[in-house]
């Protein structure tokens, strides 16, 4: 993996690259990763494979940003909505999801990780370099650790979202609501919103 650091001279300059190596060896464990660089990137690890992604762009933080907001303002007084927390599955397993949503009462205790049996709703903003684990990694890892939604939301497409919910150990559907078309759901708790609402540029 590589992080970017500019050269020296105006912005308009060409980045240039450095190796990170991180500490340990795979399969990593999430105890290697909390020894690993504070170097801009996010870690996670799917059965002890590190998964890297770069820092979201500003379309993606914005529909980040925006749906926090709506799930805030209709979430109920016993229930949090937070972004980019970790979720600690196993020791081999690590997510960092771009929303969640879990009980105050575990807000309130959680130092650092919640165990998925926090987490009522877990929310993936897709972008190109994370469609494949979006769509399919994150989506098998996030209901066999037993998260009850899971929703992903696919900025190309209007954006539109896709709603996942867990039925015997795997998710059903999804259901597709796409921009411009007002969806009520109801898990996990009631909220009401167009896609499009998603993104405002």
């Amino acid at each position: 993996m590589a992080t970017i650091e500019p050269k020296s001279g105006t912005a308009a300059d060409e980045p240039t690259t450095r190796r990170t190596v991180p500490p340990g060896a795979p399969p990593f464990t999430v105890d290697d990763l909390l020894r690993f660089p504070d170097d801009g990137n996010r870690y996670e690890l799917f059965n002890g494979s590190l998964l890297v992604s770069p820092a979201p762009t500003p379309l993606h933080q914005d529909a980040i940003f925006l749906l926090q907001t709506i799930l805030h303002q209709a979430a109920p007084p016993h229930l949090k909505v937070f972004s980019t927390v970790n979720v600690r599955a196993s020791d081999r397993d690590f997510y960092i999801p771009d929303i969640v949503v879990v009980p105050k009462e575990r807000a309130r205790s959680v130092k650092l990780m919640f165990a998925p049996e926090d987490v009522l709703l877990a929310v993936e903003v897709v972008s190109p370099t994370t469609k494949i684990r979006d769509r399919a990694t994150k989506a098998a890892a996030y209901a066999a650790a037993g998260i009850p939604t899971y929703w992903r939301v696919e900025l190309d497409e209007g954006p539109a979202l896709y709603v996942h919910e867990l039925d015997e150990g795997s998710y059903r559907g999804p259901s597709t609501h796409q921009a411009g078309d007002k969806v009520s759901l109801s898990a996990p708790y009631p909220v009401s919103f167009d896609p499009a609402d998603l993104t405002d540029y």
